[in-house]
């Protein structure tokens, strides 16, 4: 008798999972986007810093940016190339490593330079624009000086010339300086007065701040006083000159005299 031995079951074949992945494989297959992203952010910044490098480099250590010319506005009495030499601004030294403010000190200190500004104008120009001193009167030296000098209307003495000046007047003071009081005061009046009156004073002096006077060309005498009430005692002045008299006294422009 033949046993038939019962078949065995095949276990069923395992369902198809067309499209789906494993946890696994998705989280293996997921950070390679975001490892790709992240070494692009990394070469985008190394690249970005070696720009920056570069071009710093380029703009501070290379004459592609260096000055190549000095532009002077204002020169006049004074040279453009007096200014220059002043300045001493380095041919092609990178215009980012220029100091503007020592440029204007070195200029500053020219006798006939009142004001200065410098500036850059890109790509390679350095500016110096000046403003010079303006002579408002004069003092000579005496024999056996070395001629006469220009002050302008702060007391500055600025220049020395062999001829005496035309159309200035002359300060009659016992010492001439920006440092000093009495010439500030002679100066600054000299500065305010209308310029009619100025174009007939020939001397001015003074003893002290508030004592100012002057000589005209008729050789009347003024006395002005202080600084201030200036157009007040212009507008008195100008009224008593068509008096007779040697003498007329303004420094009080409400109680005037003539004598």
């Amino acid at each position: 008798m033949t046993t038939t031995r019962p078949e065995r079951r095949r276990p069923p074949p395992p369902v198809s999972r067309r499209g789906r992945r494993t946890p696994t494989e998705r989280a293996r297959t997921g950070t390679r986007p975001v490892r790709r992203k992240e070494m692009r952010r990394r070469w985008v910044a190394l690249l970005s810093l070696v720009t920056i490098i570069g071009l710093a480099y380029v703009l501070f250590f290379t004459s592609f940016l260096g000055v190549k010319s000095v532009d002077v506005i204002g020169a006049k009495s004074v040279s453009a190339e007096q200014v220059r030499a002043a300045a001493q601004v380095p041919d092609l030294k990178p215009m980012l490593r220029i100091s503007t403010d020592e440029i204007r000190d070195r200029v500053a200190m020219m006798s006939g330079v009142a004001t200065v500004e410098v500036g850059r104008s890109w790509p390679s120009t350095i500016e110096i624009t000046i403003t010079e001193r303006a002579a408002i009167a004069y003092f000579n030296s005496g024999p056996g000086g070395d001629g006469y000098h220009l002050v302008d209307g702060g007391g500055v003495v600025f220049k020395t010339v062999k001829d005496k000046p035309a159309g200035l007047p002359e300060l009659k003071l016992p010492k001439v300086s920006a440092d000093d009081p009495v010439t500030q005061a002679v100066t600054a009046v000299l500065g305010v007065i209308p310029t009619q009156l100025l174009k007939q004073v020939t001397t001015a002096t003074a003893q002290t701040p508030g004592s100012v006077e002057f000589v005209l060309t008729n050789g009347k005498n003024v006395r002005w006083g202080n600084t201030e009430q200036t157009d007040r005692k212009a507008k008195v002045l100008a009224a008593l000159l068509s008096r007779e008299g040697k003498t007329y006294d303004v420094s009080a422009p409400e109680l005037p005299t003539v004598s």
